[in-house]
């Protein structure tokens, strides 16, 4: 967060850095050198400043998908914003594989700039908050933030009265949390005299900052980001300090750069590169993983690259831009156990315009072979509207000469991020749009792609490894345009395998929860490939699936070859909020609105326990689970504030016959007559079932339009 002023400062384009590209520039070129190892992913540009809001929102997917690392959040019971809070959002957030949650400590405050009652109240409220952390289960996930750019807010041009209140902070942390990690000073901008200031005096009052942190939030992060992190390390060396983790807690401008692409790959690779973490910063609404996320499900363009960035595996390697200042960035990793390099990059200058570069590869392993196989893929910039996903932009075979080959790219966008994987030359067909090829795929447990003497397979090979194992597991991320039943086809061979039965299967997971076992009849030998489809309903937008082994018998002895999805029919029944044959208690009141779907919705649901809507009727062939979707509209907001949209995600309590209620956030759809889904798992009784929602709380359930029910499998 910034002041308001700000927005003055950093709302200009890249194109205010560098002199525009001459319309027939001569392609520039990127080396990257796979023998140059610069050490193991960090991941660390996958940080977020309250990119969650509450739990659920956004859906636990698009977050796990991306191999999150660090989210800066609300201070416990905080006022600064109605959502974000670190130890509320904690458990979603470690689910998803999260390391690090930042508390802003100053954000227990209302008021932006923070309102200055003196240190005295402010460390009261340290001492509340701490004794919170202390007792929470995720204790050690914390990272304590007490000052948020406090060269602009509280002690703007009194760098000494800082460095005062920085000790007393420090210390009353420490001696109520002795394990406590710690991250300053946090300032709005990198400031070289003052950093060198402050860590002479921390370090000489033995204050130190367990985590450096600072913001890059304007134009000259594009050019200079190399200078401020050479600078930095050489005073740390200078003083006799070791090096800190940094974190750059707040990255990005706040205009321009938030779920692009092409300028979002720039972030990601020089911080990968300095091995530093980042947050994307907070310039819109909470919840969204900063504008990659949109309607709570569905991606936006810059939601692929960090996607891309997240499957990368192995080490990374030295890469070399055109100039270290410049807009073309990329970030390489090379994995030999997977025999496989993935490149990202992209920027341009200015990022509305094409450019032609040539991808340099060096150091090529003799496991990719003298003749190299390609795929490059594009993903562009949506805004905050959801993305189709990547397209094709080409493929193809490209000889290695002395380790080195190049790929040639013309008329790339430079709002757009771009994808490259480097595999053995053993492509036996054509990428496929909206294919997801095994070989591609994440991979967990004793999961493997070999590269061996297979035949038959489709794209560059197969996944294999799930013979004596129950650790295999091969995860691919797809995406729906809409809520609705949609046919996955997984193609697969079974051939013989010693101790396993003829018939085969595997286990389906949807989403973090295990649907099914697919049975996959067994084929001839392992170069016999079969296809089995299965009739699962999706959600708009993004979904996990993985199909992992899990018997002791090796039923589930197979080797992966794609997985397609495509949209088909099912069986779902809709049932209208206003319809007579609901039941409304208290307050709760059919309103007309020609925008819901029966041009009417049900309001003043909440606010008290007596104020439901219960659908009575809801009818079901067999008992199981179902997927509840629910059509609903909220907009509520609470108070103001400089650039921040402070939405409120309302949450209601459904109970399904009377049972236990169960409570669920609904992502605020910014306007009362925009409906959007969401999906609830629900279990339900055969024949006629009741479904209530309420909120017992002195909060509102949103506008319910309608509900519609669809079986997990169809």
């Amino acid at each position: 967060m910034r002041r308001r002023i700000a927005a003055t400062v950093v709302a200009t384009t890249t194109a205010s850095l560098l002199p525009a590209l001459p319309a027939q520039a001569a392609p520039s070129t990127i080396t990257f050198d796979l023998a140059a190892s610069t050490g193991a992913l960090r991941y660390g540009a996958t940080g977020f400043l309250y990119g969650l809001g509450d739990e659920g929102i956004p859906d636990e997917t698009m977050l796990a998908a991306l191999k999150p690392q660090v989210t800066a959040q609300k201070a416990p019971d905080g006022l600064q914003h109605p959502n974000g809070d670190a130890l509320r959002i904690a458990p979603m957030f470690k689910r998803a594989g999260g390391r690090e949650i930042q508390i802003y400590m100053q954000d227990v405050y209302a008021q932006w700039p923070y309102e200055n009652l003196g240190i005295n109240d402010y460390l009261a409220k340290v001492e509340t908050q701490v004794r919170k952390v202390i007792a929470d289960p995720y204790r050690g996930s914390y990272v304590y933030v007490p000052f948020n750019e406090p060269d602009q807010i509280w002690y703007g041009g009194d760098l000494n009265r800082l460095l005062a209140d920085w000790k007393t902070v420090h210390q009353r942390i420490r001696s109520l949390d002795p394990s406590a990690r710690i991250a300053g000073p946090g300032f709005a901008a990198y400031r070289s005299a003052d950093l060198r200031t402050f860590l002479t005096f921390a370090r000489d009052n033995n204050v130190l900052p367990d985590v450096m942190a600072w913001h890059e939030l304007g134009d000259d992060f594009y050019s200079s980001w190399h200078l401020h992190y050479a600078d930095y390390r050489s005073i740390e060396t200078s003083l006799g300090i070791s090096a800190r983790p940094i974190t750059i807690n707040e990255y990005g401008r706040i205009n321009g750069d938030l779920g692009v692409p092409g300028n979002l790959v720039q972030y990601v690779a020089k911080f990968e590169n300095s091995k530093v973490d980042g947050c994307l910063a907070y310039w819109t609404t909470a919840g969204g993983l900063n504008d990659l996320v949109t309607r709570n499900n569905q991606a936006t363009g810059g939601w692929w690259l960090y996607k891309w960035y997240g499957e990368m595996t192995g080490n990374t390697v030295a890469v070399t831009p055109p100039s270290p200042g410049g807009s073309l960035q990329g970030l390489g990793a090379v994995d030999a156990a997977k025999k496989q390099a993935r490149i990202i990059l992209g920027g341009n200058n200015p990022a509305s315009g094409t450019y032609d570069t040539n991808v340099v590869v060096r150091g090529v392993p003799g496991y990719l072979g003298s003749a190299v196989h390609a795929t490059v893929w594009g993903v562009d910039s949506t805004g905050t509207d959801p993305s189709g996903g990547p397209h094709m932009v080409r493929e193809g075979d490209f000889s290695a000469t002395n380790g080195q080959l190049t790929i040639p790219l013309t008329g790339l966008r430079g709002s757009s991020a771009y994808h490259i994987i480097l595999t053995p030359n053993t492509d036996l067909t054509a990428a496929v749009t909206n294919r997801y090829e095994a070989e591609y795929a994440a991979l967990g447990g004793s999961a493997r792609v070999t590269y061996g003497a297979g035949t038959g397979y489709s794209g560059t090979y197969f996944t294999e490894g799930y013979g004596a194992s129950s650790t295999a597991s091969t995860k691919f991320v797809v995406t729906a345009p809409s809520d609705g039943y949609y046919n996955l086809s997984l193609r697969y061979s079974a051939g013989p395998y010693t101790g396993a039965p003829a018939g085969r299967s595997i286990r389906l997971r949807v989403n973090g929860a295990d649907l099914t076992d697919v049975t996959l009849p067994g084929t001839a030998n392992w170069n016999t490939w079969n296809t089995v489809t299965t009739k699962v309903y999706l959600p708009a937008g993004i979904s996990r699936i993985e199909y992992n082994a899990y018997a002791a018998d090796d039923r589930d002895a197979v080797n992966l070859d794609y997985l397609d999805v495509a949209a088909t029919s099912g069986t779902v029944t809709a049932y209208e909020a206003e319809s007579g044959a609901n039941t409304r208690g208290g307050t709760a009141v059919v309103i007309a609105d020609s925008a819901a779907s029966g041009g009417a919705y049900v309001g003043w649901i909440g606010a008290g326990g007596a104020n439901t809507l219960r659908f009575n009727g809801v009818t079901v062939p067999a008992a199981g689970r179902y997927r509840l979707v629910v059509s609903y509209a909220n907009a509520e907001v609470v108070g103001d504030h400089a650039y921040n949209n402070n939405i409120v995600d309302r949450y209601a309590e459904i109970s399904v016959n009377g049972g236990a209620a169960k409570k669920h956030y609904f992502r605020n759809t910014l306007a009362w007559n925009t409906y959007r889904t969401t999906v609830v798992d629900v279990d339900l009784a055969a024949g006629p079932n009741t479904i209530t929602f309420g909120n017992a709380s002195t909060g509102y359930a949103p506008n319910i339009d309608r509900i519609q029910l669809a079986a997990a499998l169809g």
